[in-house]
């Protein structure tokens, strides 16, 4: 018996990383081969299996899908009429305001989930790792919504979630048992809320996230906005109990403002510490921050992912799912200017996410999943800093129509 011939959809001319014009082979949402570009072997239809398709590239660059690796696509209002904003400043008093109001919205809910969903992988993302709400008011409901909307693409944009207690945990009974739930259903991790400020019982809090961890195989991932001393000790505790519970590489700070905050010396210990743990920390390039030492944490081996929290919801009208424009702040407010820094910043918003989804590689490369982004960019650098319009993007094979000149995507 002889099997069937691969079937293979070619990528044409493109330029990955900037590199030379390349020919991307693709066969079920995976890159068998990249092979130099040959306008003659093009044209004689050349391949190693049976083409099923092929794309024109036009030597443009082409990147990795982005990932956002902080994501809320459950709160979003996307494709509804404005809503104009109405809370307070505070996290608390955001919290309570959302918690009026989500469901006048329908939030959380398919359509409003799969429109952000959407607008995200039209502007070149294609993996996710999105908060969703777990609480006494939704209760699950949100994780079931976000997977609901995640199939509805069609395996367009790839997504792990993050079981969210945005209210708290300790001082809502109960809520610790249903980030338990979520974890037993399949939830790739469990969140945290700023321990000492939020539960004011940061050693409960973390030993609660740290025993379902521990018993379920998931990871961890707290927002911490505590800045200052307070951040970091709470950053110290997730350090100790990292090391303890053999988590390395499994717990997340998101936000994590402390890091920023702190005086050279001690962000620096801080900071090897979080290295030697394998702590890895998200940021959603915040304006008005103390942003993070990006280059040092680097160097320090402690991961970075870039996301764009939360868009267009009751907590802020702005965002727009945009990661390659939000790139362009992230690599502004880290102070970064020669083309070794802005190459990058563009691989925290890419290949070097790849753990922040679940995934080994995230590259364009031979393995990787079939993610491509395509921009008119002369390099890496000129894309970062000018966020150009996206001319095609590719989520597992699946290759989407480019926007409309002026459709809002640069």
């Amino acid at each position: 018996m002889t099997s069937s011939p691969t079937t293979v959809t070619v990528l044409r001319d493109v330029r990955p990383w900037g590199g030379e014009r390349s020919d991307l082979h693709v066969a079920d949402g995976v890159i068998i081969a990249v092979v130099p570009h040959d306008a003659a072997a093009s044209a004689a239809g050349e391949t190693d299996g049976e083409v099923d398709g092929e794309v024109d590239g036009r030597g443009l660059l082409a990147l990795p899908g982005l990932v956002n690796a902080h994501a809320h696509v459950d709160k979003s209002w996307w494709g509804k009429p404005w809503v104009s904003y109405g809370g307070e400043p505070g996290v608390q008093a955001r919290i309570a305001h959302e918690r009026a109001h989500r469901d006048e919205l329908g939030i959380p809910g398919v359509d409003v989930t799969l429109a952000v969903l959407r607008e995200s992988v039209r502007t070149g993302t294609t993996a996710v790792r999105t908060h969703v709400d777990v609480d006494l008011g939704v209760g699950l409901r949100g994780i079931e919504v976000v997977r609901e909307a995640v199939a509805a693409l069609g395996g367009a944009v790839h997504a792990e979630i993050v079981a969210f207690p945005q209210d708290g945990v300790l001082r809502r009974p109960g809520v610790l048992e249903l980030l338990d739930r979520a974890a037993a259903a399949g939830a790739e991790h469990v969140g945290g809320l700023d321990p000492a400020s939020i539960d004011r019982d940061p050693v409960g809090q973390l030993d609660g996230l740290f025993e379902i961890a521990e018993r379920r195989g998931v990871g961890i991932d707290v927002h911490l906005h505590d800045g200052g001393e307070l951040g970091a000790f709470q950053i110290e505790l997730m350090v100790d109990r990292t090391l303890r519970a053999g988590l390395q590489g499994r717990v997340n700070v998101a936000h994590g403002f402390a890091v920023g905050q702190l005086s050279a010396a001690r962000q620096a210990d801080l900071v090897a510490a979080m290295g030697e743990a394998g702590i890895t920390m998200t940021t959603v390039a915040p304006i008005g921050a103390a942003p993070l030492p990006l280059l040092a944490l680097r160097d320090a081996g402690v991961p970075v992912g870039l996301g764009t929290d939360g868009i267009r919801d009751l907590w802020s009208p702005y965002g727009t799912g945009d990661l390659l424009a939000l790139t362009t702040q992230l690599a502004r407010l880290s102070g970064l200017r020669h083309d070794q820094e802005l190459v990058t910043a563009a691989r925290v918003a890419s290949a070097d996410a790849a753990r922040f989804v679940g995934r080994e590689v995230h590259d364009l490369v031979v393995g990787a999943p079939a993610d491509v982004v395509l921009v008119d960019a002369e390099n890496v650098p000129d894309a970062v800093v000018r966020a150009p319009r996206r001319a095609l993007v590719v989520g597992g094979g699946r290759g989407g129509a480019p926007p409309p000149p002026g459709g809002g995507c640069r």
